[in-house]
């Protein structure tokens, strides 16, 4: 499984017009406290990610829209989640769900290093896309892929983590 995702940014940058950084100081109307709550949920981030082949692991459209290629599914110990979910000796789909989640959490950390820290700056997470390796058989990967979004939306909240989303299998 891999996810990728665009992802929607405050425009609060350093070159930003003093009146830009007021219009967007206006549109947040409390404080987000986005890393407080990771730590509230009981998660923990990895380190962001990096290219494992001749690509980029975040791209920039423009000041304000990012792309990220894929991220594996890394566990907490650094090892990744290997396999392909359904058939005989594959993963359940709670299996798969858990692998999703930790590529949402590795799509999380990039985000945050590429925002210097600040996840408070996501204005909306626009769309993922996630490739499941499953059996031929397995229909579900629509149900794999809420592993990822469901960490979205617990970590950004509705508004901000609510997204468009494409699954596919992959045998």
């Amino acid at each position: 499984f891999f996810a990728t995702g665009c992802i929607d940014m405050r425009a609060a940058f350093a070159s930003a017009s003093p009146r830009s950084l007021a219009a967007s100081a206006l549109r947040r109307t409390a404080p987000l406290h986005t890393e407080a709550r990771i730590k509230e949920l009981g998660l923990t981030l990895p380190a962001a990610g990096t290219p494992k082949a001749n690509y980029t692991i975040a791209c920039w459209e423009s000041p304000t829209r990012l792309y990220l290629s894929g991220h594996l599914p890394i566990k907490p110990d650094g090892s990744m989640a290997t396999g392909t979910v359904g058939g005989e000796g594959g993963l359940s789909l709670e299996e798969a769900q858990e692998a999703a989640k930790w590529c949402g959490l590795g799509l999380l950390a990039t985000i945050q290093d590429q925002l210097g820290g600040d996840l408070d700056r996501v204005e909306q997470v626009v769309k993922l896309f996630g490739i499941v390796a499953s059996a031929p058989e397995f229909k579900q990967q629509h149900l794999v892929l809420n592993g990822c979004s469901d960490v979205m939306m617990a970590v950004l909240g509705g508004k901000r983590g609510y997204h468009a989303r494409s699954a596919i299998g992959e045998i």
